[in-house]
């Protein structure tokens, strides 16, 4: 076998591996005590997971992000879908969603804590606002994707607007939707981290801030890891729904 098929058939995980067994002897080896074993850390992480500080940490973030989201959703989708059928709403609003989608979101929370307060309020409105932009310009830019074609027949053969929204340029924009919907879980999961670090009283918030005061730091790795693994997750999810549709993809 050539060195090239050879990597073609390393498993995916295996970059993982190596990694930590990189890091394993970094933290026995290296003498930084920022970085502890990769096996203390997991061990820790298993430990973690079973106390009730993580579990009322994992209850704050979760309804967090799942209000933030859901806000997002509720608004980002519907918006996007008039920017993409309605060319007016397109020109008055896309420089703000291009603004928002490239400015340091981060900078805007200290702003949102002395409108909302120092409390759950301004983390859900840190997720909303990390999220909703990206399924705007998503769900947009899957309107427009739609084949000109498939509208002309469809009203060819007499379908109404309703009809031609709930069964052409919807079905038609889903794998767009989908995807905008994968990285708005990603920029909702920064954004309810980072929010929580901010204000640094709820959530793994608290716990990031706890650990790192009393230099805890198998403590703080293993956190910083579980929240690397439930992002990832939630994404995975996000993405096997996404990938079920793929089909629709094909009828464009």
């Amino acid at each position: 076998m050539t060195p090239r098929s050879i990597l073609d058939n390393v498993p995916s995980g295996f970059s993982l591996l190596v990694w930590a067994v990189i890091w394993e002897l970094i933290g026995r080896f290296g003498g930084v005590d920022l970085i502890p074993p990769m096996t203390a850390i997991l061990a820790k992480a298993v430990e973690l997971v079973q106390t009730e500080s993580f579990l009322k940490a994992l209850a704050v973030t979760a309804q967090a992000f799942g209000i933030g989201m859901a806000l997002a959703i509720v608004i980002g989708i519907p918006l996007g879908v008039l920017m993409g059928v309605w060319r007016p709403a397109e020109k008055l609003l896309n420089v703000w969603v291009n603004i928002f989608i490239s400015a340091p979101l981060t900078a805007l929370v200290p702003a949102l804590m002395p409108l909302l307060g120092i409390g759950q309020t301004t983390v859900v409105a840190t997720v909303f606002l990390f999220a909703v932009w990206v399924l705007v310009i998503d769900t947009q830019a899957g309107i427009r994707h739609v084949g000109g074609s498939l509208v002309d027949m469809a009203r060819l053969f007499g379908g109404t607007r309703a009809q031609i929204f709930f069964k052409v340029l919807l079905p038609g924009a889903l794998p767009e939707i989908l995807t905008g919907l994968r990285l708005a879980v990603v920029r909702g999961v920064k954004g309810v981290v980072i929010g929580q670090i901010i204000i640094a009283l709820l959530g793994f918030g608290e716990l990031f801030e706890l650990y790192l005061q009393n230099f805890l730091m198998e403590e703080f790795w293993a956190l910083v890891f579980l929240v690397f693994a439930l992002a990832f997750v939630i994404v995975e999810l996000v993405g096997v729904v996404e990938r079920r549709f793929d089909f629709y993809a094909g009828s464009r």
